[in-house]
C-alpha cells in the first residue's frame, strides 16, 4: 500500500480470470486494463503455480488507485526466491495511467515488500528502447549492472547492508 496506490495480491483462480479476461467481482478496471503484459504475467503465476506450487507471498499483484479502484496495471514476481534469495520481477501500467509515478511508486513498494519478506536482492529488465522503464527501475532504487544485446539489467541488492 502507497499513499496513492494499492497492491492487490492476486489468487491464482484471479490470475486465471485475468489472462481470460474475466474480471474478479470486486475488480474495476481502467480502459486498457488488462493488456498483453498484465495478461503475460498473470498467465506466468498461473503456470508457476500449476508447475511449482503458489510461490505466494511472491507471487502476482494488481496495481489499484487508491482513490477510484481502479486497476491501472499489474506487477509481481517471476517465482519464489532463489537459493541466494534473489527474486525476478515484472510490471506494467496502462498507457492512460504513465506518466503520473504510478509504476516507480508500486514498484518502490513491491521492493520493500520483498525485502520484508526475506529477499537478499531483486532483479528486472527491459528492452533497450524501453527508456520509460529504465527511469522506473531507476526512479525505485535499482541500478543498472549490465546492458546485452536486448536488455538493460537492473538489481537491487541488500546482503551488504548491515541489518
Amino acid at each position: 500500500m502507497t499513499t496513492r496506490l494499492a497492491l492487490h495480491p492476486m489468487s491464482p483462480a484471479e490470475a486465471a480470470d485475468l489472462v481470460a479476461g474475466r474480471p474478479a467481482p470486486d475488480a474495476l478496471w481502467a480502459p486498457g486494463y488488462p493488456d498483453e503484459g498484465d495478461r503475460f504475467g498473470a498467465g506466468r503465476y498461473v503456470r508457476t503455480c500449476e508447475t511449482v506450487g503458489d510461490p505466494r507471498p511472491f507471487g502476482a499483484f494488481e496495481i489499484r488507485r487508491r482513490e477510484d479502484g481502479q486497476a491501472i496495471g499489474g506487477m509481481g514476481f517471476h517465482g519464489a526466491p532463489d537459493e541466494e534469495g534473489q527474486v525476478t520481477i515484472g510490471y506494467s501500467v496502462v498507457p492512460a495511467a504513465r506518466g503520473n509515478g504510478y509504476a516507480s511508486e508500486a514498484l518502490r513498494a513491491l521492493l520493500e515488500f520483498a525485502r520484508a519478506q526475506g529477499a537478499t536482492s531483486v532483479k528486472g529488465d527491459a528492452n533497450l528502447d524501453n527508456t520509460g522503464s529504465h527511469r522506473v527501475m531507476t526512479a525505485a532504487g535499482m541500478r543498472l549492472v549490465g546492458v546485452d544485446d536486448q536488455l538493460h539489467h537492473y538489481l537491487v541488492d541488500w546482503t551488504d547492508e548491515e541489518s
